[in-house]
Protein backbone atom coordinates (compact mmCIF):
# COMPACT_ATOMS: atom_id res chain seq x y z
CA UNK A 1 0.00 0.00 0.00
CA UNK A 2 1.55 3.12 -1.12
CA UNK A 3 1.14 5.97 1.65
CA UNK A 4 2.30 10.01 0.99
CA UNK A 5 2.86 12.03 3.53
CA UNK A 6 2.51 16.01 3.31
CA UNK A 7 4.43 18.62 4.79
CA UNK A 8 5.16 21.83 4.77
CA UNK A 9 1.53 24.02 5.29
CA UNK A 10 1.02 26.72 7.34
CA UNK A 11 -0.08 30.58 7.81
CA UNK A 12 1.30 32.91 5.55
CA UNK A 13 1.34 36.70 4.55
CA UNK A 14 -0.08 37.36 1.23
CA UNK A 15 2.73 37.82 -1.05
CA UNK A 16 4.89 35.46 1.11
CA UNK A 17 5.86 31.94 -0.26
CA UNK A 18 5.63 28.01 1.11
CA UNK A 19 7.20 25.14 -0.53
CA UNK A 20 4.93 21.72 0.04
CA UNK A 21 6.49 18.45 0.20
CA UNK A 22 4.98 15.14 -0.78
CA UNK A 23 6.85 11.94 0.68
CA UNK A 24 5.93 8.75 -0.81
CA UNK A 25 6.82 5.45 1.22
CA UNK A 26 8.37 3.57 -2.19
CA UNK A 27 9.98 4.53 -4.85
CA UNK A 28 8.08 7.38 -7.31
CA UNK A 29 9.72 6.06 -10.50
CA UNK A 30 6.69 3.40 -10.59
CA UNK A 31 3.80 6.85 -10.73
CA UNK A 32 3.03 7.75 -14.21
CA UNK A 33 1.87 11.25 -12.81
CA UNK A 34 2.33 12.54 -9.09
CA UNK A 35 0.52 16.00 -8.93
CA UNK A 36 -0.97 18.43 -5.71
CA UNK A 37 -4.81 19.20 -5.95
CA UNK A 38 -6.49 21.69 -3.30
CA UNK A 39 -9.95 22.12 -1.91
CA UNK A 40 -11.09 25.37 -0.26
CA UNK A 41 -14.18 25.31 2.35
CA UNK A 42 -17.30 24.83 0.22
CA UNK A 43 -15.38 23.95 -3.33
CA UNK A 44 -14.95 21.20 -5.06
CA UNK A 45 -11.50 19.60 -4.73
CA UNK A 46 -9.21 21.18 -8.22
CA UNK A 47 -6.26 20.49 -9.87
CA UNK A 48 -2.93 22.69 -8.84
CA UNK A 49 -0.05 21.33 -10.39
CA UNK A 50 0.97 17.70 -12.16
CA UNK A 51 4.04 16.15 -13.26
CA UNK A 52 4.47 13.20 -15.52
CA UNK A 53 7.22 11.09 -15.63
CA UNK A 54 8.23 12.34 -18.82
CA UNK A 55 8.88 15.10 -16.92
CA UNK A 56 5.63 17.32 -18.30
CA UNK A 57 4.04 19.64 -16.35
CA UNK A 58 0.70 21.10 -16.25
CA UNK A 59 -0.52 24.12 -14.01
CA UNK A 60 -4.04 25.75 -13.25
CA UNK A 61 -4.69 28.90 -14.65
CA UNK A 62 -4.67 30.88 -11.26
CA UNK A 63 -1.29 29.48 -10.22
CA UNK A 64 1.26 29.75 -13.55
CA UNK A 65 4.22 31.43 -13.24
CA UNK A 66 3.85 31.71 -9.50
CA UNK A 67 3.84 27.64 -8.34
CA UNK A 68 6.23 25.01 -9.45
CA UNK A 69 6.27 21.32 -9.46
CA UNK A 70 9.07 19.02 -9.29
CA UNK A 71 10.71 16.04 -7.57
CA UNK A 72 13.60 14.74 -5.78
CA UNK A 73 13.82 10.81 -7.06
CA UNK A 74 16.27 10.42 -4.43
CA UNK A 75 14.58 10.86 -1.73
CA UNK A 76 10.69 10.06 -3.12
CA UNK A 77 9.64 12.98 -2.54
CA UNK A 78 7.06 16.19 -4.85
CA UNK A 79 6.96 19.42 -3.85
CA UNK A 80 5.28 22.55 -4.87
CA UNK A 81 7.11 25.58 -4.38
CA UNK A 82 4.43 28.70 -3.98
CA UNK A 83 5.47 32.30 -4.43
CA UNK A 84 3.22 35.33 -4.23
CA UNK A 85 0.54 33.69 -2.20
CA UNK A 86 -2.61 35.13 -2.64
CA UNK A 87 -5.68 34.66 0.07
CA UNK A 88 -7.21 32.84 -2.71
CA UNK A 89 -4.89 30.07 -2.65
CA UNK A 90 -6.42 29.21 1.18
CA UNK A 91 -6.91 25.50 0.62
CA UNK A 92 -5.91 22.18 1.79
CA UNK A 93 -3.46 21.00 -0.11
CA UNK A 94 -3.54 17.28 -1.18
CA UNK A 95 -0.27 15.16 -3.14
CA UNK A 96 -1.58 12.65 -5.83
CA UNK A 97 0.25 9.62 -7.03
CA UNK A 98 -1.26 7.84 -10.28
CA UNK A 99 0.21 4.57 -11.53
CA UNK A 100 -1.91 4.61 -14.77
CA UNK A 101 -3.28 8.02 -16.17
CA UNK A 102 -7.08 7.32 -15.68
CA UNK A 103 -6.55 6.27 -11.89
CA UNK A 104 -8.04 7.81 -8.91
CA UNK A 105 -4.63 7.35 -7.49
CA UNK A 106 -3.55 7.63 -3.85
CA UNK A 107 -4.14 10.67 -1.28
CA UNK A 108 -2.09 11.79 1.00
CA UNK A 109 -4.00 13.50 4.55
CA UNK A 110 -3.62 17.00 3.03
CA UNK A 111 -1.65 19.77 4.78
CA UNK A 112 -3.51 23.50 5.53
CA UNK A 113 -2.54 26.67 3.41
CA UNK A 114 -3.72 29.67 4.89
CA UNK A 115 -2.77 33.02 3.07
CA UNK A 116 -4.00 35.82 5.42
CA UNK A 117 -2.37 39.13 6.99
Amino acid sequence: QVQLVESGGGLVQPGGSLRLSCAASGSIFMFNAMGWYRQAPGKQRELVAILTKTDTTNYADSVKGRFTISRDNAKNTVYLQMNSLKPEDTAVYYCNAKLRPMDSGYWGQGTQVTVSS
